[in-house]
């Protein structure tokens, strides 16, 4: 089971990574008025495990953090996201 969670970790390390450089590449965009990384791609990231390195760049890049329909997409799939490892937690001892 440790297995389990060492490769989740991972997981969501790489993730995390790929996300706050997406999150870079469209705050940089929209700064020089470029070709922005669309918000159904950012969501996909985070749900897919990124969002640590969404929340962090959401923080540090002061990006995507005002609008609210993306705050709360946002937070939603963090929540699925935590229920992942629970899940699995309880699973193991439940």
């Amino acid at each position: 089971m440790i297995r389990v969670y060492v490769g989740l970790a991972l997981w969501y390390l790489v993730l995390s990574l790929i996300t706050f450089g997406v999150y870079w590449w469209d705050k940089r965009a929209a700064i020089h008025g470029r070709w922005r990384v669309r918000e159904r791609s950012l969501h996909l990231l985070a749900a897919l495990g990124g969002w640590p390195g969404g929340w962090l760049a959401r923080h540090l890049l002061r990006h995507k953090s005002r609008k609210p329909s993306f705050r709360l997409v946002f937070w939603l799939t963090v929540l699925a996201n935590l229920t992942l490892p629970a899940a699995l937690w309880w699973g193991r001892w439940g």
